[in-house]
């Protein structure tokens, strides 16, 4: 059974940190790249920190860190750093992509805002709330994804920051639940 790509992307604008609106958009899963040559190990602890405590709620398996996903992913985020395209990669894995308008936005922020998803999941129908999206939240908790790899880069001439979150193996198979 194929998957299907409910946690390709996911946007966020925000004016300032502090009064930050998040705007989600779901269609279908620059400057600071990271933890591919073990650069800046920081960000990818930051990464599996927010994504496990979501998973570890559900008493879930933690994802553990994968090179080669976090390689793909720092490529494909390459690939949109001219643009900030919220364009889903088309690759092997699950993927959830975020986008934020200025700059400085952290894993734990893009984490946040699919992991915000979760209120829209209704577990017993195994599907969203109508007009809502969370295929987001379900890839993050989808219970047999078992590595991560993410990056994230600045765009050019201000365009915002993109990041993508690459699962293996990826979720959101139509009529299966995440866990």
């Amino acid at each position: 059974m194929a998957p299907c790509n409910l946690s390709s992307r996911s946007s966020s604008g925000s004016g300032s940190a502090a009064a930050a609106l998040v705007v989600l958009v779901l269609l279908c899963g620059c400057g600071h790249g990271f933890d591919v040559d073990g650069r800046r190990p920081g960000l990818a602890r930051q990464f599996l920190a927010s994504h496990n405590a979501a998973r570890a709620g559900l008493g879930l398996p933690p994802l553990a860190w994968d090179k080669r996903l976090a390689r793909y992913a720092q490529s494909y985020a390459s690939q949109r750093r001219r643009d900030c395209a919220l364009v889903h990669s088309g690759g092997p894995y699950g993927e959830n992509i975020f986008w934020g308008s200025g700059r400085g936005w952290t894993p734990a922020q893009a984490v946040a805002a699919w992991v915000a998803e979760r209120r829209w999941y209704d577990y017993r129908a195994n599907s969203c709330a109508p007009g809502q999206m969370c295929g987001h939240y379900t890839q993050i908790v989808w219970g047999s994804s078992r590595r991560l790899g993410c990056a994230s880069v600045t765009c050019s001439a201000g365009k915002g920051v993109f990041i993508v979150c690459n699962y293996d193996p990826p979720g959101n198979y139509i009529g299966e639940r995440p866990y």
